[in-house]
């Protein structure tokens, strides 16, 4: 790649949602308590800040208290939490009388919008990372060369001293439905809502299925009867039963930011033990409320002798064939072996996401990264030649805790990582 002149940054983070944005709110905080000087950029793919832009259905509720948020867990002063969001949009009486801990994941990404705009200067949408290159000064890496492709094709080069990459999950295909994915019938759940009425399912009795047994194969089965009142929904998943979440209080105890600290301690054998006893809090397990839902409208069905949803659990997914009429999906149910072959209008995939590190990006700079795994603050072991710090945000569920991935530890991770990139950018002023 050719070595333009380029803007150099204290830090570039890859991918603008949740954790970076929380992120860039630290970092400013932290650099204007050391008095230090921290120029940061975010770079996001998307054209504009939109969390989960796919799965903001109509009704549907965060898992989640607001006041684990950006900022509050951290400092509930800051003039980026929740409640200021609602005071300044003059809401926050209205909320209080719905006496509720959960909002609306609409109003939720409303509030990330909000912060994200203000913002705005340090970031740049419509940018995908395709390469990291070292900057060498004689045998050591001093910065990095930061490449970017814009939505029209056009390519952006930056240096950076510091990386921190929460680029989010790439939605998990399973290797079955692989071929067919590029069907424009088979999709994502990530692309629900901008996908779902541009596949013909109106006006006729349409066949859907939905595979998974989590969160988002219930929310879109729930919103697909709503929308298409006249069509079959087959919820195909490996369980024997949907589950509910367990998020009982003391269970929820593991996403307080203190229990990072005690996994972290623990040698791998037992991490990986915590995180398995544990992953009924957050995977193929549905919010009861939710599965209340679906139960009652499963229930009205029998009542009126209609079939417009049918649950298939147990399910192995055997074949998947793309055809003129329909997507063809045969099944096994792994108990009585009884195998079933049915043609959909659409396939709906509610798969979850694979959050396999590291990315190709890096694939540049990969010598001198010594492991995969980070340490404490979430920084890549790299060699002593190599002087930028490379953080990751969202990939350490093996040895941070399962609150990795979720919002639960954003105001507590992001003022770690903050206080780590600023101590360089002090040792670095000292030297200078």
């Amino acid at each position: 790649m050719s070595h333009q002149l380029a803007i150099e940054h204290d830090v570039i983070g890859v991918g603008f949602g949740p954790s970076n944005l929380s992120l860039a709110i630290a970092l400013d905080e932290c650099a204007r308590r050391s008095r230090l000087k921290c120029t940061s950029l975010f770079v996001e793919k998307q054209s504009q800040f939109t969390w989960h832009g796919g799965m903001l259905l109509p009704g549907s509720d965060m898992q989640i208290s607001f006041l684990k948020d950006l900022v509050s867990l951290r400092d509930p002063t800051s003039p980026f939490t929740f409640v200021n969001y609602l005071h300044k949009h003059g809401r926050l009486q209205d909320f209080i009388n719905c006496r509720t801990f959960y909002p609306s994941r609409l109003e939720f990404n409303d509030y990330l919008r909000w912060v994200a705009a203000q913002f705005k200067p340090h970031a740049a949408y419509g940018e995908t990372i395709v390469a990291v290159e070292p900057v060498m000064a004689g045998q050591s890496v001093t910065s990095l060369r930061v490449y970017s492709r814009t939505l029209a094709g056009g390519e952006t080069v930056r240096l950076a001293k510091n990386l921190v990459v929460a680029a989010g999950g790439r939605p998990n295909i399973p290797e079955v439905l692989a071929k067919t994915v590029d069907d424009a019938r088979v999709f994502h759940s990530s692309r629900y809502l901008d996908t779902v009425d541009s596949v013909g399912l109106g006006g006729k009795a349409a066949c859907v299925a939905v595979i998974g047994g989590g969160q988002s194969a219930v929310e879109v089965t729930v919103d697909l009867r709503s929308r298409f009142p006249h069509a079959s929904i087959d919820l195909i998943f490996r369980g024997h039963a949907l589950k509910p979440s367990d998020s009982s209080p003391f269970v929820n105890e593991i996403f307080n930011p203190d229990y990072t600290d005690f996994i972290f301690a623990q040698p791998g054998e037992r991490r990986d033990a915590i995180v398995r006893n544990f992953r009924n809090t957050n995977y193929a397990v549905v919010d009861s409320d939710l599965l209340d839902q679906l139960y009652r409208l499963l229930y009205q069905q029998r009542i009126s002798g209609t079939t417009g949803v049918e649950l298939h659990p147990r399910s192995e997914i055997k074949s998947v064939r793309a055809a003129v009429e329909g997507i063809e999906i045969g099944t096994v149910d792994k108990f009585s072996g009884q195998h079933r072959r049915s043609c959909y209008d659409a396939v709906i995939l509610a798969t979850g996401y694979d959050r396999e590190t590291p990315h190709t990006f890096l694939e540049p700079i990969r010598r001198y990264i010594r492991d995969t795994a980070v340490d404490r603050n979430y920084k890549l072991a790299t060699s002593p030649a190599f002087r930028p710090q490379i953080h990751l945000q969202g990939y350490s569920e093996s040895s941070h805790g399962l609150s990795d991935t979720l919002l639960s530890v954003l105001a507590t991770r992001s003022q770690e990582i903050a206080e780590s990139l600023l101590s360089t950018i002090s040792r670095r002023e000292l030297i200078a």
